[in-house]
């Protein structure tokens, strides 16, 4: 019996075909490595596979899953199995089974390859549902039920490939996604999609998802209405992480790449000036915004913004509502000019403020003008852009009436008026 089996173990490793009852032996054979080696043969009877489906070693359960001539009836046995690698080999084969298969099979064995591919579209185990994520991500055919599971999935790393690439997914799926509060990151993925819709476009631009935001807008591919745009660019000054793709964005309006050279970073107005895809009329507002910019973001327009206001306040009707509907449409000279005449600071000296993004002196400006401590924070964001995480934000105003005093006296000093 000694010598039968040593010469079995020698054909299986040098592969050589078996017999019924040869590979019946040597799948009852102690040693587990035996075992393994032969659950992996693509030349076995099914029932023997079946068998082997059920080995106590996971070693050779795995095998099993990775063989694609196992049965489905142990495909099914095994995407139930304890062992997470057994599963995880066993998904990576299915998922390449899965174009075509649908929840309506006829076909006995083929609803069981449907049944397994969804079994493991549900396990408990991420990096399970990871490995049919990624495995299924670019494929056409796959059945969508699967596909809008994968793409609802809690974790980012099983929805982040399926909703960026599966062409499975339509216009209609992508914005029931969006509307349910899917996992963070999900709307990232969305925009990073190689065809992305209008509809799709503007419900992700409704959103707070800054990052998602971002990288829709440096998607080129992505179809962006221009009042989308427009609506972006008024909520852009604050969010640094816009400005880039913005000014790379193709097919500018001419209102929205003005409003841009007002306030985005000087090699990004460089970027935006030297563009040669822009129309004359959008390449005049650019000129004209950028010659504004340098000689201190308009003398004529600060001195109008300056009258209005002070006719504005003789009257009773500047509040905090109006200089935040200015805030709100960028309207930066106006709000410049109401905290100067609501203050008393010099316009010379709340633009040095501004120029320095400095967080306390905008602070203190608010606070001299009487304005709330919530608008105070606006200001430093929409109208001195502060980054984020530099802005003061507080309940009552931090600083004491000595240290506002002194932070105004510094800008003063340093604009050279009073």
């Amino acid at each position: 019996m000694a010598n039968l089996i040593k010469r079995l173990l020698g054909r299986v490793r040098s592969g050589q075909s078996l017999s019924y009852d040869e590979a019946k032996q040597l799948a009852r054979h102690s040693d587990p490595k035996v075992r393994r080696q032969l659950a992996g043969r693509s030349d076995l009877q099914p029932e023997i596979i079946y068998y082997l489906a059920e080995d106590p070693v996971p070693e050779a359960r795995r095998a099993v899953a990775e063989n694609h001539a196992a049965p489905a009836q142990a495909d099914l046995l095994l995407a139930r199995d304890a062992d997470a690698e057994v599963r995880s080999g066993l998904a990576q084969k299915i998922a390449k089974l899965a174009p075509g298969l649908s929840p309506d099979e006829q076909d006995r064995l083929r609803r069981m390859a449907y049944e397994t591919l969804q079994l493991l579209a549900r396990d408990q185990l991420t990096r399970v549902r990871q490995v049919v994520a990624e495995t299924l991500k670019d494929m056409a055919g796959v059945a969508p039920d699967v596909i809008r599971g994968l793409a609802r999935d809690a974790e980012l790393v099983v929805a982040a490939p399926v909703l960026e690439f599966s062409p499975v997914l339509n216009d209609e799926d992508l914005l029931e996604i969006i509307a349910s509060n899917p996992v963070c990151g999900a709307l990232t993925a969305i925009s990073r999609r190689s065809r992305v819709a209008e509809a799709v476009a503007d419900a992700i631009a409704g959103t707070d998802d800054k990052e998602a935001i971002a990288a829709l807008l440096g998607n080129a591919s992505a179809q962006i209405r221009e009042e989308t745009i427009d609506r972006l660019v008024d909520r852009a000054p604050e969010i640094e992480s816009w400005h880039a793709p913005l000014v790379r964005r193709p097919k500018l309006s001419a209102r929205a790449a003005a409003r841009l050279a007002c306030f985005v970073a000087d090699n990004l107005v460089k970027v935006l000036r030297d563009r040669k895809d822009l129309d004359p009329e959008t390449a005049d507002a650019v000129k004209a915004a950028v010659h504004r910019r340098l000689k201190g973001d308009g003398d004529d327009e600060l001195r109008q913004a300056l009258a209005t206001v002070a006719n504005l306040h003789k009257e009773g009707g500047l509040d905090e509502a109006r200089i935040i509907d200015a805030l709100l449409a960028n309207d930066l000279a106006f709000a410049i000019a109401a905290i100067s005449v609501l203050s008393g600071i010099g316009v010379d000296t709340l633009n040095k403020i501004i120029a320095t993004r400095s967080a306390k002196g905008m602070l203190a400006a608010a606070w001299k003008a009487g304005l709330s401590v919530g608008l105070a924070a606006q200001l430093q964001s929409r109208l001195a852009r502060v980054p984020p995480n530099e802005v003061v934000k507080a309940k009552t105003y931090p600083l004491t009436q000595d240290e506002m005093e002194w932070q105004i006296g510094f800008f003063s000093a340093m604009s050279g008026r009073g």
